[in-house]
Formats: C-alpha cells, structure tokens, sequence
C-alpha cells in the first residue's frame, strides 16, 4: 500500500488515542515521529513494548514551547494534536488502564470538586499545565501556530506557494457525551480550541483543520473498565436508532426539557440586562443556572443516541483525514463521518 502521506508528527504518541495513530500510520508506510512531556516509547498497561514502537521516533518535547520541537515540522506533511485529559486529577488514567475501580471513582470525585472550588479554573487566576484550558486548548493552539509558521522542506521553490500541498492539522476533539459526570469545562475547552483553530488557519489557504470528535472511546484490554458503558451505549443508541421518527425517546425527553429550560435561562438574561442599561453579557457577573442545565440535558441526550467507537477505528478514520489527496474532509468529523470514512456504510 502506498504512504498516504510521507511523515506526520503525532502529539502525544505515547497516549492512548496517540499510540493507536502511530500504529495504524506505520501499518501504512508512514513515516511517524511522536513529541511528548516524557518522551518515552509506548507501553502497555503491562509494561510491554510492541514490535511497532522501534519504527518510531521519540523525541521529548513540550507542546506549549515551541523551540523543543519546531525544527520537526518542516519534515512533516501532517501533524496529529491527541493529548488532553478528561479530567484534571490525571490519577484516572492510571485507574483506567489497571482496572482500578475506588481510584476511578475517586478521581471523578475529585474532579467534580475541582469543578465546584474556585480555588482552581480560571476564574482563580492559577494557571497550572494541569488545567482543561492549557491541555485541551492552549497546547493545540501553540503546536497549530508553530505548525503554520514552518515552510515545507520538500517543497520544489521553482514552484509557487499555491501549488504546495495542503497540510492538515488534526484535533482530537469530542463529542458533548460527558455531562454531568465530566466537568462542562472539559467539553467546552475542546470546543474553544476548534474555534480558535478555524481563525487562525482561515487565512492559511495551504492548511487544513480537522476536528475529530469521538464519542466514548473504548480498548477491551486497554481500558477494560470502559467496555461495559460502551456496550450499554452502543444498544442505547442502536435502540434509538430504529425508534420510528415522532415516537418519544428518552433522548427526545432530555432535548425538549434542555430547549426549555434554554428558552427560561435566555428570558432571564434578557430580563436582567433590561434592568441594568448597558451592560452587555460579557460585562455581567450573574450566571443563569438554567442555562447550564440546558447543555447537561442536551449531553445526557448525545449520550443516549450516540455510538461508542473503538479507539482503532478513530486512529484509522485520522489515517485516511491525513491522506492528501481528501482535501475534502475537514472541518468536525463525528462519529458517523468517522466511520463512513473507513468504509462502514
């Protein structure tokens, strides 16, 4: 099979989502070099090295300072952005990949707490590298800048800018599943770095943004403690699938109740800048409760309805938005488009 592209770096390869686009690129002919905190290679849950890991190379690096790994993006015809966390006490990564049951719930435990204390977020003014806004967005935005200031090494200069090819730039993002459990800051700072990366690449006509959005991601043996929930996600959202149009669902249920509860939070707002002339949204500390409870409803109703997807197919779905030759898939690539672009009708 031919290389879909001669050489991408993955960020944060050594990751659960990143260490399985490092795979599936080799598998074709792709040459791939890995940049993260540690720099080390890949392991299992059990300490394993598979045969893939020699054929890639890893170099340390830190996404949020460019000059450790700038030098690497003129070699490359595609980057791939997978580091982020779902919550910000990382200890559920650990517990995840042992099967450790009292440290997961205490670290979604914790992360709930951290949702609730002022004394984290940015609202306190602490701006730690642990944070969902500076491992979400921040570090996406700093690689996708450094990434659009390199020039192409293989590129012929007896040839126009315009005739090079177009690099993408791939954003593991997320679909809105994980409310109330995960913390909205979570959803919501992915969402801020797609935003920012459409405007800084919109006037980069060489480059394109791709947003994958995957729903529950799930690994038998990596993430055993996960399959269960994606089997009962996957029958749900089947079940809703062939619900017949105009039937009521549990998924309609929560998306009626979100649209009202939507529809009181925009009338109370309305209501409270009426009563203060001049002031604008942005410039009022009052927050609508309802509105929160709009977007947790509308969450729960996404998780209801859509699918789980396996972490191979999500790594694959990346190869073929990495191929140069489909410009046209850009932009957010959920889980249907995902699978449509590995051939599953």
């Amino acid at each position: 099979m031919e290389p879909l592209v001669q050489k991408i770096l993955v960020v944060g390869g050594n990751g659960f989502i990143g260490s399985a686009v490092c795979r599936a690129a080799l598998a074709r002919g792709i040459q791939v070099t890995s940049i993260s905190s540690s720099g080390r290679p890949y392991r299992t849950p059990k300490g394993h090295a598979p045969a893939w890991v020699s054929k890639v190379e890893w170099r340390k690096a830190d996404a949020l300072v460019p000059e450790t790994y700038a030098d690497l993006l003129p070699n490359v015809d595609g980057v791939v952005h997978t580091i982020g966390i779902l919550l910000e006490d990382r200890s559920y990564k650990g517990a995840l990949a042992r099967g450790d049951i009292p440290k997961l719930f205490a670290a979604f435990s914790n992360g709930r707490d951290r949702a609730t204390d002022s004394s984290f977020g940015p609202a306190s003014g602490v701006a730690g590298k642990g944070t969902y806004e500076v491992l979400n967005r921040d570090s996406a935005l700093r690689v996708c800048e450094t990434f659009v200031a390199s020039k192409p090494a293989n590129h012929d200069k007896d040839k126009t800018p315009e005739s090079a090819p177009v690099r993408p730039f791939v954003y593991i993002s997320a679909e809105d599943i994980s409310q109330p459990i995960v913390p909205a800051r979570y959803i919501q700072t992915k969402h801020e770095a797609e935003q920012r990366i459409s405007h800084l690449l919109q006037d980069h006509p060489r480059f394109r943004a791709v947003f994958i959005r995957p729903s529950l991601v799930y690994h038998a043996h990596q993430r055993p403690l996960v399959s269960p929930f994606a089997a009962l996600i996957d029958l749900s959202a089947s079940l809703h699938a062939r619900i017949p149009t105009g039937v009521p669902t549990p998924s309609s249920v929560l998306r009626m109740l979100g649209s009202k509860f939507s529809s009181t939070s925009s009338s109370s707002r309305e209501a409270h800048e009426h009563t203060r002339p001049g002031t604008s949204p942005s410039s009022s500390s009052t927050t609508f409760p309802n509105s929160g409870l709009a977007t947790t409803l509308n969450s729960m109703a996404n998780a209801l309805t859509i699918p789980p997807i396996h972490v191979d197919h999500v790594a694959e779905a990346i190869c073929v938005a990495l191929d140069p030759q489909r410009t046209d898939v850009k932009g957010v690539v959920g889980v249907k488009e995902m699978r449509e672009l590995i051939g599953w009708s």
